[in-house]
């Protein structure tokens, strides 16, 4: 039956919220659409708090295994792990409702509806809060977020395991700092193309329980009252039957930013009658007095409050519940033994391998006495975070990683190098004041592994607690403070030197890749992240990451931050070459891709090929297929499917991947998808077909002529 529960329950569930509602005062319904919902104790109504967050492992109550971010899970280019994922994330917060219920403990944070995942595109490498979406490419968005949504909500006919939330609808992309009173203008044709198929994937195919309206205005209208959004598209278009959260505090916006409502009690109004069902936040209060005045019907409040307890109804944390699945898992089902395991493998999956020049990596023991581990996020825990996180029990960073990895084999000697921001460590001392303790670490060692990048108090979210440029927004792709300097004098070292960069987005690291052995980007990658970068770096494991943005050289090239249109943007519309691009990612192996064929069934068009591992190691293959429609003023090559392959080195498999003719359709101006008649080239391999994959694989990937 998939994540949605069946029909003849839903209805039944329906029947139980509109009796229920029929029996409440008008201010008791209105106090049931914040997000800290009170007890109506007359009507067996517990509290209940919906404001609760997953976006890579449950966050914000207490231990719980912290997964990587959301950017670095997407570098794997993996639907079955998101799904694996998703799944461990609902059992354990299922485990901590349970044992929180126990005791009564109803507080934010502890409740079954999940604000997960954030599905919005990152289509500019300066956003702060890029690296809690999957990526700048709206298939491999899509795909990647309806697993998880499957994961999070189970597969059970009669109760969903957690509700999930496709945020933030719609277009929501940055800059942190003015998106409470910012405009982001979108043709349709971007809407169509870029902006709305991940939301419409979630909706439509995942059944998501559950979706967040965003800060900003999209095409003049506030995104959690406008019309278009939630009318025209997701209630009318899509037929989503779930409900709408506001995000938090976004509703006063209308009046205070956004200023196209004069009050309260207009900007409640506008958000009810549009479809938004639920205020995070406490404006919604107002609605009492919106209904008396004639601004709001009252079946316009019962018809969102229904909604509501639709959704604790399919929890099964209303009602007669006695056959829900998921009520008696204990607390003991959370962060076990199976739990860190998964983390670990999630976390190794994710790490992208960008240069490996000479196969500096993985790296051999034998010969070496003595490694310099250089840089400020080499112990750093909070690069391992990313944010919207958990807590976990325990936290290995790369130098731990790296350490424990190593043990008495070689020595290990470390230095923080630099601050990461700052242009000195120590607040009394002199600008770059670890530049002695670099240079002697250098000569001292063998190989340095220099670990450099940022963490979450340099990009997230407008307002996070001491986010060091206060938006939340990179100024710049640089590396910043003293970082791109002292890797520098590692590399005149003349010592090997391997780069690990933890970042949630694209650095220009054009240095690195110029003067660097090896560079490796391993996101934020959880609380075990240091282990699977040690396990990587040594050849435990081999890196099978891909890109799932682009890395610029430099943002000269790109439009302004606050331009909303895809043009030389994202790897889709990019006119000129980039560092790294979109799905690119070097493996310790060899793959190769023979045989291919394209068929026209007239209803699908089939890819069959055989991919080979010629290398001398084992490793996973991720077969990438793109489309191009030739004609002028159409997309680069764009993903349309993509799979995993596990091979042992001279092993070879035949694959085969089925494309829907939607996948060949575009926008028009107005904003419909049109799969037209005309020539097409399809692309097969373990990369994007662009120019500076080429040159930094040395294969090109030819393309295959089809006609529709």
């Amino acid at each position: 039956m998939g994540v949605q529960t069946n029909k003849q329950k839903i209805e039944e569930y329906r029947a139980k919220a509109k009796e229920l509602v029929s029996k409440m005062t008008l201010e008791e319904k209105v106090s049931q659409m914040l997000h800290k919902a009170p007890a109506i104790p007359r009507l067996g109504i517990p509290a209940y708090n919906w404001w609760n967050e997953s976006l890579h492992g449950v966050a914000r109550s207490g231990v719980a295994t912290m997964f990587p971010q959301a950017i670095g899970m997407a570098a794997a280019f993996d639907t079955d792990m998101m799904e694996e994922v998703g799944d461990a994330i609902a059992t354990e917060a299922r485990a901590k409702f349970n044992m929180q219920q126990k005791y009564g403990d109803a507080d934010i944070y502890k409740g079954l509806t999940f604000w997960a995942p954030n599905v919005n595109i990152f289509r500019d490498p300066r956003w702060g809060r890029g690296h809690e979406t999957y990526g700048e490419d709206p298939y491999l968005t899509g795909e990647l977020g309806k697993r998880f949504v499957d994961g999070l909500q189970g597969h059970d006919d009669n109760y969903l395991k957690v509700a999930a939330c496709a945020k933030h609808f719609a277009v929501h992309s940055g800059p942190e700092d003015i998106r409470h009173s910012f405009n982001a203008i979108a043709s349709k044709q971007d809407m169509a193309e870029t902006y709305l198929p991940a939301f419409e994937k979630l909706v439509c195919d995942a059944k998501v329980e559950t979706v967040m309206g965003a800060y900003n205005r999209t095409n003049g209208e506030p995104c959690n009252g406008s019309k278009t959004l939630l009318g025209d598209i997701l209630r009318t278009k899509w037929g989503f039957e779930g409900h709408v959260v506001s995000d938090c505090w976004a509703i006063k916006d209308f009046h205070e930013g956004h200023l196209v409502t004069k009050n309260e009690e207009e900007s409640v109004a506008l958000a009810v009658n549009n479809g938004c069902d639920i205020n995070c936040g406490n404006i919604f209060a107002h609605l009492v007095d919106a209904v008396k005045d004639g601004m709001v019907e009252e079946k316009t409040i019962d018809q969102a409050v229904e909604r509501l307890f639709v959704t604790r109804y399919k929890l099964g944390i209303m009602g007669d519940a006695d056959d829900n699945p998921y009520a008696n898992i204990p607390y003991t089902a959370v962060d076990t033994k199976e739990m860190q395991e998964l983390n670990l493998k999630t976390a190794e999956k994710c790490v992208v391998l960008l240069k490996n020049d000479n196969n500096a990596l993985p790296l051999n023991l034998d010969g070496v006495k003595t490694i310099g581990v250089i840089g400020p996020n080499a112990n750093n825990r909070r690069a391992l975070k990313g944010n919207y996180e958990g807590t976990a029990s325990r936290y290995v960073t790369v130098l731990e990683g790296i350490q424990d990895y190593v043990g008495d084999k070689a020595r290990v000697l470390y230095s923080e190098g630099c601050a990461l921001f700052r242009d000195r460590v120590e607040f009394l001392a002199e600008p770059n004041d670890r530049i002695s303790e670099v240079k002697g670490i250098c000569d001292e060692s063998d190989v340095v592994i220099a670990v450099m990048g940022l963490d979450s108090g340099l990009e997230g979210e407008e307002g996070d607690q001491g986010n060091a440029y206060a938006s939340g927004d990179k100024p710049g792709l640089e590396l910043p403070g003293l970082q791109e300097e002292v890797l520098k004098v590692i590399c005149e070292s003349g010592k090997k030197v391997i780069v690990v960069i933890l970042s949630g987005s694209a650095l220009a690291l054009g240095y690195a890749q110029e003067h660097a052995d090896a560079v490796l980007e391993g996101w934020y990658p959880g609380s075990l992240g240091g282990k699977a970068i040690a396990n990587i770096i040594f050849g435990e494991v081999n890196p099978q990451g891909k890109l799932p943005l682009t890395f610029y050289k430099s943002t000269d090239s790109l439009p302004e931050f606050t331009d909303y249109s895809m043009k030389n943007r994202t790897y889709r519309y990019l006119s000129e070459e980039p560092l790294y691009p979109f799905g690119y990612g070097l493996s310790y192996t060899n793959f190769d891709y023979s045989d291919t064929t394209v068929t026209n069934d007239g209803d699908n068009v089939i890819v069959d090929f055989k991919v080979s591992n010629t290398g001398d190691k084992w490793g996973v293959a991720t077969p990438q297929v793109y489309i191009k429609k030739v004609a002028k003023g159409t997309p680069n090559a764009s993903l349309k499917g993509f799979t995993k392959v596990s091979l042992g080195a001279g092993e070879s498999k035949d694959v085969k991947m089925v494309l829907e003719k939607k996948a060949f359709a575009l926008s028009d101006e107005d904003g419909n998808m049109v799969t037209s008649a005309g020539e097409y080239k399809i692309y097969v391999g373990d990369n994007q077909p662009d120019s500076r994959t080429k040159a930094l694989t040395g294969k090109d990937i030819p393309g295959i002529d089809i006609t529709l």
